[in-house]
């Protein structure tokens, strides 16, 4: 009897064990093991190209995690498929087995990385030597990177270029520095996009271009969303979720990113423009032209501060738009800073959102509908805010004189906004500058003109009839 129960027992020992195996298993497989394209799973001959791009981001993903670089997904088409909602259910796309976001048949897999996290120095090691020539040791953090991540099968190309944060009127161009990197494997492209930062509080990201002996069919270049221009951003926050069953860092305001994203187009100063300039026409370096260069950075720095604060975008416009065009700095005869918005634009509190820092209204021209325009003051120095009308392929803003009540419109060809730095501060230039710039000053804007009448000087300037006389009261308001 005692050797029947000692059986007994045996067997449901056994029966047990191989249940709480069986439920570790179905636990692993459901719960713990990554989501995605199993392809472990499939039969053979049925692994997709979606199963080898999430395979390749996978790969990518974990290197990057074991040397520890701060990379974020910006691919934009998968960042729109990104909902508020869908990032509330992490848990439900660990047991998807899909690729939903990081594929979807897109050439090109692109990721952000805050390049302080990149430094490296390639002349202490070089990539790809061909056998038998050895390889040499690599010791930093990044090179390490890339040596692992040609051991597991991954093609690189890395773009450089020139550092514009070194770049000045003295030292035209700066040291060579890694713009962009390119990972191929199972034919899928990854693109690591490096952003650095500039003086103005903001990230850059330079164009991809290729050098002459580059490889122009390691990726569909023509499919990138970074690298056909540089760019400009605020520094995004970041949030780790899980996207396809991959840990991710993403914006934690994607539609933020995105809308950054649509209007990222950086323009570099012209640095060597600007120098030929300055040698025919030597920059004042009077105290006053000092102090004035000082009170505008300042005053320009308060407006974009503020505006910014409002989401209320604007451009620089006029004298200091050819001051940036022309000699990379402020036109110090000028004595004043001009801006321009689009009438869209406006906010009703934008009037006591500069009293509110420290600025004085000097007069209100004008109204909603027809020649708004906005001039504060502060350490006596003029900021002009022009509001400007799209009509049809044109563009204008109005100007009104305080006297006599006479308008006049100031007529531009439709532009579009791009980004650009003036005295360390990131603001914004019609992307077709020259237009812009020829529309207001003419051919000879590359001549300075001291003497100037904004009623009858510039090349735009329409006559626009006369404010009736009863509404003076309300629409020529000078404090």
């Amino acid at each position: 009897m005692p050797r029947v129960n000692r059986t007994t027992l045996l067997w449901l020992l056994v029966a047990s064990s191989f249940a709480f195996l069986l439920f570790q298993l179905r636990y692993y497989r459901n719960y713990v093991s990554e989501a995605g394209p199993h392809i472990l799973r499939r039969t053979p001959g049925h692994v997709t190209a979606s199963d080898l791009q999430w395979q390749s981001v996978k790969t990518f993903l974990r290197l990057s995690r074991r040397f520890g670089l701060p990379l974020f997904l910006a691919e934009p088409a998968a960042l729109e498929l990104l909902t508020r909602d869908a990032l509330l259910e992490r848990s439900r796309w660990r047991r998807q087995a899909d690729c939903s976001f990081l594929c979807g048949g897109r050439a090109v897999a692109s990721f952000g990385l805050l390049a302080n996290a990149w430094t490296y120095d390639v002349s202490h090691c070089r990539r790809g030597l061909p056998p038998p020539k050895p390889r040499p040791i690599c010791t930093s953090r990044q090179a390490a990177f890339l040596l692992a991540a040609e051991e597991k099968g991954f093609q690189l190309l890395e773009v450089r270029g020139e550092d514009p944060r070194l770049a000045s009127l003295d030292l035209l161009s700066g040291e060579d520095i890694p713009l962009h990197l390119l990972l191929r494997l199972h034919g899928n492209v990854i693109q690591v996009v490096f952003l650095y930062e500039r003086s103005g509080d903001y990230l850059w990201h330079g164009p991809l271009r290729l050098k002459g002996n580059a490889d122009r069919s390691f990726a569909p270049f023509s499919q990138m969303d970074f690298g056909r221009h540089a760019g400009a951003y605020g520094r995004p926050p970041l949030v780790l979720t899980v996207v396809d069953g991959l840990d991710v860092a993403v914006p934690r305001n994607i539609s933020g990113f995105l809308d950054q994203h649509r209007r990222a187009r950086f323009l570099e100063c012209r640095y060597q423009d600007a120098r030929r300039f300055l040698r025919l026409y030597p920059d004042d370096s009077s105290p006053e032209a000092l102090d004035f260069r000082n009170k505008a950075k300042s005053l320009l720095q308060l407006a974009a501060k503020t505006l910014a604060r409002l989401k209320v975008p604007f451009w620089i416009s006029s004298g200091t738009c050819l001051g940036w065009f022309r000699q990379c700095g402020f036109i110090t005869y000028s004595r004043d800073v001009d801006i321009g918005i689009f009438v869209r634009d406006f906010r009703p509190e934008i009037i006591e959102a500069f009293l509110d820092v420290g600025l004085s209204l000097k007069h209100k021209f004008g109204k909603l509908e027809d020649s708004l325009e906005l001039s504060f003051m502060r350490d006596g120095v003029k900021l002009d805010i022009f509001f400007f009308y799209q009509d049809g392929d044109l563009t204008w803003n109005g100007g009104t004189q305080a006297k006599s009540g006479r308008k006049f419109k100031y007529v531009f060809p439709r532009f579009s906004l791009c980004w650009a730095e003036l005295a360390e501060v990131r603001v914004g230039v019609p992307c077709e500058t020259l237009d812009y710039v020829t529309a207001n000053y003419g051919a000879a804007w590359s001549v300075p003109q001291r003497t100037w009448d904004w009623k009858s000087s510039p090349s735009n300037v329409q006559d626009n009839g006369v404010w009736p006389l009863a509404q003076w009261e309300e629409l020529i308001q000078v404090y």
